[in-house]
């Protein structure tokens, strides 16, 4: 988690009565400096209520971009910050990159077969397919060039028919695996099988055909939604990100109205900024910085992921999926930002913020690890497609159930709808809240006395 950073590099403030003098003092003088004149008394003085001047549309959003680029400036010049970036993007490159060499050295098993008995590799390669395991054969001119390939590690086995057509005689160095024994085993029988039927006068080839045609038809009278592994990854992945982002920066949000509660920076600031345009402008701020991040950690490893053949999706159909999570993230973000920022008012010590923060940390990790828990094994859960509506829980596990394709559009629309209304409140909600107890210090404020005013 990035702590928030002080700048200490500003010119002091001078001091008010009864209020602190500090770096961050001087950064909300500094963000108080560009306000427009109509801002001002008739004595050109600041005016001691800015709720009650006539601040047009362009005065606020110029006001909110002030307050949300302090944020995002502090944050990205903060070293915690840089060092974690890194670690995330390191980790998931090396994540994928891991996957891939072990991928990579799957075993595709070679084996050697002489010309004269060059029959059997078709038989071979047609065991293995039968069994998913990939064998690729190497022809050698004899039984030396056979043996040699081996020794020198250019084959994992040399194959060659007994002399009675009745089975294999396999060459190893060492021991034959396991998964190579099981495809050996199924071609000898084959081969075995056509030397008898050539001894009792038949045709091999014409009884080949014949097993080859015979199948299973399946009658499946409840059949289930095919789940793509990379999909599972991918939407597994893309909750597990949002997860970690919103327990790394909601908390940020809550900080940072504590830490300018308690150094009585806020003081300074509410006198030329109205409550919710200092609160809407933190919000705003680190929602970019983590956007940013999250971003950042997305590109790199969906690119590796396509780039290494690693994640198995049509690349518009990744990126798509991506866009999608990113688009959850802002929501819910915006939802707990809110939260904790509301949450950060009410105290004025770091101390005390676990109190009051750990209702919306709980409900951050209450559906990751549901979705982690229940999704992998039952995808088309009805409890998570449940839970997935409601607002609360949604920027989780939305994104899962998008990414598996387990999830209906109507029940991704209701629970945008949701999510957004939910929001809508809450920008009332939290504002009144941060509005009436952000200026109170000393004691913990309750809630009741926050949206009351008193």
């Amino acid at each position: 988690m990035t702590d928030p950073v002080t700048d200490d590099s500003a010119t002091p403030a001078t001091p008010r009565s009864g209020s602190a003098t500090s770096g961050r003092a001087a950064v909300g003088a500094a963000m108080v400096e560009p306000v427009p004149a109509a801002r001002t008394g008739s004595g050109g003085g600041l005016d001691a209520r800015p709720e009650d001047s006539g601040a047009g549309p362009g005065d606020s959003r110029r006001i909110l971009l002030l307050v949300a680029r302090r944020e995002v400036t502090a944050r990205l010049r903060s070293r915690a910050f840089q060092v974690t970036t890194v670690l995330f993007v390191v980790a998931i490159a090396a994540s994928v990159l891991i996957l891939n060499a072990v991928g990579g050295s799957s075993s595709t098993r070679t084996v050697a077969v002489a010309a004269a008995d060059g029959r059997q590799a078709s038989a071979i390669v047609a065991a293995a397919r039968s069994l998913d395991t990939e064998v690729r054969i190497r022809t050698v001119t004899d039984a030396a060039a056979g043996r040699a390939a081996v020794l020198d590690g250019d084959a994992d086995a040399f194959v060659r028919l007994t002399a009675a057509g009745g089975g294999y005689q396999v060459s190893v160095k060492e021991d034959l695996a396991d998964s190579l024994a099981s495809v050996l085993t199924v071609a000898a029988r084959q081969a075995a099988l056509e030397g008898q039927i050539t001894t009792l006068g038949g045709d091999p080839a014409t009884v080949g055909r014949a097993i080859a045609t015979a199948g299973v038809d399946v009658d499946t009278l409840r059949p289930a939604a095919h789940r793509d592994g990379a999909r599972l990854a991918l939407g597994l992945l893309s909750g597990g990100l949002i997860y970690i982002a919103l327990l790394t920066f909601g908390p940020q949000v809550a900080q940072g109205v504590i830490e300018e509660k308690s150094s009585r920076v806020v003081e300074l600031l509410l006198a030329v900024v109205r409550p919710w345009q200092l609160m809407a402008g933190k919000v705003a701020g680190i929602g970019v910085v983590a956007l940013g991040q999250l971003l950042l950690i997305g590109v790199v490893g969906v690119g590796l992921g396509l780039g290494t053949g690693e994640l198995d999706l049509p690349a518009g159909i990744a990126v798509g999926k991506v866009a999608v999570a990113l688009l959850w993230f802002l929501l819910g973000f915006s939802m707990y930002a809110l939260l904790f920022a509301a949450a950060g008012a009410l105290v004025s010590r770091q101390e005390d913020a676990a109190g009051v923060t750990s209702p919306m940390i709980a409900a951050i990790l209450i559906p990751y690890v549901l979705g982690i828990s229940v999704l992998p094994a039952s995808p088309d859960s009805g409890l998570i497609n449940v839970l997935a509506m409601i607002p609360l829980f949604a920027p989780i596990l939305m994104p899962m159930l998008i990414g598996i394709g387990s999830v209906a559009l109507w029940q991704v629309l209701l629970s945008l709808a949701l999510t957004l209304t939910l929001i809508a409140v809450l920008v009332w909600l939290a504002g009144r809240v941060y509005g009436n107890a952000v200026k109170r210090s000393g004691t913990r404020v309750s809630i009741r006395d926050a949206l009351g005013g008193t």
